[in-house]
């Protein structure tokens, strides 16, 4: 199953917002983009550009980073853009799943053990 439409970043509007104001992070295989929102909730966002490769490959890709972000426990109130850089599009789902996680440990948005159940 993939996200719900309310925790999805849908306009272009929401994505320039992140691209202008965001903090970024990144890693060899993801470049992760994260701005504060009013919300009781976070909404995700996902580039994909050309340069990984055809749409297959790009829709594979984006399917493994929407699953992963749906598994992982997170604080809310934020709009996250998770770009993939090239690496990605050969890299193993173990491996997006793991930067994908150290990417949102490291910027404050994944949940510790205590949040995660609360």
């Amino acid at each position: 199953m993939g996200l719900p439409r309310q925790i999805r970043l849908r306009h272009r509007k929401d994505f320039d917002a992140v691209f202008a104001r965001g903090r970024t992070w990144s890693n060899d295989l993801l470049v992760l983009r994260i701005l504060p929102n009013d919300c009781d909730h976070n909404r995700f966002g996902f580039v994909t550009s050309k340069r990984l490769g055809n749409a297959i490959v790009r829709n594979r890709v984006r399917r493994r980073l929407r699953e992963t972000v749906r598994a992982l426990p997170t604080r809310p109130g934020f709009d996250c853009v998770l770009s993939a850089k090239t690496k990605a599009a050969t890299a193993e789902f173990a491996r997006l799943r793991s930067a994908t996680a150290s990417l949102l440990e490291r910027s404050g948005v994944l949940a510790g053990p205590a949040e995660a159940s609360a």
